[in-house]
């Protein structure tokens, strides 16, 4: 699906998409086909469900929006986190 028609299909809710089909343009990812795992009428059950798929294939590009944004914009960002030596 293309956001316009997740949109259409979930006014008013937050949803929890798998990216399918996306690049990336400078820092932004766009995402151009996505499939909706689950709508949600507040960000913490999405981002609950969010936690355990991604727990389970961290290899997955999942995504929460929620759907009362015209556009969606992705912005790339380098991880910068503390490394452990063991």
């Amino acid at each position: 699906m293309k956001w316009a028609e997740v949109r259409q299909h979930f006014p008013e809710r937050c949803v929890l998409v798998e990216a399918l089909k996306s690049e990336i343009r400078g820092k932004e990812r766009i995402i151009e086909e996505m499939s909706v795992i689950d709508d949600f009428s507040n960000g913490n059950a999405a981002w609950k469900v969010y936690k355990k798929l991604h727990a389970e294939d961290q290899n997955r590009e999942l995504y929460i929006f929620h759907t009362n944004n015209e556009e969606i914009k992705v912005i790339e960002q380098p991880y910068i986190g503390v490394r452990r030596r063991v």
